[in-house]
């Protein structure tokens, strides 16, 4: 069912809402498992990869990558970064380290080629729509700022990054409470009533509800099964936004 919107701000989730829960699961980090222990060997002195994985080790309750491993030789710790990032992707984890390493790994299967980011057909068009009327259109996602850019700018669509202005991750907080949004308005200088948020998990859309901002359910094939007693407004296609 169509909804209103008059307010100055879009702020998007990516997976079930821009792009298939699909291309996520099936593609994007079946790519980063095949190339992970590749990449941990010949990154291992790059600055992105070791705050990558500091950030991974404080996720594991230690205070560094260093104390976290002990007295392991290299080859020793690198599996064992390898055994944990692993271990949080079979948790389906949304921890900021975890997501940073993968949005490292995912940047160069982009740049090579290898992937090429799914989006539904009507995201291409509404992007440029939202444009055109002078809205703001910003993405909030679990995965890094870094994979989110990397993304939007590889699609089959091609790059739909200048569309876009802003990105905010789990650096800003968890998707699942208010403040986090609450965050997200003051740094995007807009009342949260003037930003409607999509998403396809209620959880989020209550914490943004909650922090004031409009906000309509994605029902995209694919998504999961959604409880009972959701009221949020739905839409099964950004064609259902009406600017007002």
């Amino acid at each position: 069912m169509p909804i209103s919107f008059g307010g100055q701000g879009i702020l998007l989730d990516i997976e079930g809402t821009t792009s298939s829960v699909q291309f996520v699961y099936e593609v994007l980090f079946p790519y980063v498992r095949a190339h992970l222990d590749e990449f941990i060997e010949k990154s291992w002195k790059r600055e992105g990869a070791i705050c990558a994985r500091e950030l991974i080790a404080k996720d594991a309750g230690a205070e560094s990558f260093p104390k976290w491993c002990g007295h392991l030789l290299m080859a020793e710790r690198q599996k064992k970064l390898a055994a944990e990032v692993i271990r949080l992707m079979d948790a389906d984890s949304k921890s900021t380290g975890l997501k940073a390493l993968q949005g490292l790994i995912s940047k160069e299967g982009y740049a090579s080629g290898a992937l090429r980011a799914h989006v539904y057909p009507d995201v291409p068009e509404a992007f440029k729509r939202w444009k055109d009327a002078g809205k703001a259109v910003r993405i909030f996602s679990s995965g890094s700022i870094t994979a989110q850019q990397e993304l939007f700018e590889h699609t089959e669509a091609g790059n739909l990054r200048p569309f876009l202005s802003g990105h905010y991750d789990t650096t800003t907080g968890p998707k699942r409470e208010a403040e986090s949004y609450r965050k997200i308005a003051a740094a995007w200088e807009l009342a949260p009533r003037e930003i409607l948020f999509v998403s396809d998990v209620p959880a989020e859309l209550d914490a943004a509800c909650a922090a004031g901002m409009q906000t309509a359910l994605s029902v995209r094939p694919g998504n999961a099964a959604l409880p009972e007693g959701v009221t949020h407004p739905r839409i099964a296609s950004f064609d259902e936004i009406e600017l007002t």
